[in-house]
């Protein structure tokens, strides 16, 4: 099991991933598009990620984005909220 900051970290860039890509997470959950478990699971899925720096500079280098990197393992979870 992950640690307390490590779930964090994850946690921090699950829900910059969304923002850059034009989601509110809590408006989501809150319409029914994706459960609180759906998001801890994607929380959980990211920290098995080899290379979280590279993500945090893929973030870090824009505003905004179509879609999530081939590599993110929460890609089809974000894609599947876009309208």
């Amino acid at each position: 099991m992950a640690d307390r900051d490590t779930l964090r970290k994850h946690a921090d860039l699950f829900d910059r991933m969304a923002t850059t890509l034009g989601h509110d997470l809590e408006e989501s959950a809150l319409k029914g598009q994706v459960r609180i478990d759906e998001i801890s699971d994607a929380v959980l899925a990211c920290t098995g990620c080899s290379n979280p720096a590279h993500c945090s500079d893929w973030l870090a280098t824009r505003d905004t984005a179509l879609q999530a990197p081939q590599y993110c393992r929460n890609r089809a979870l974000l894609e599947r909220l876009h309208p």
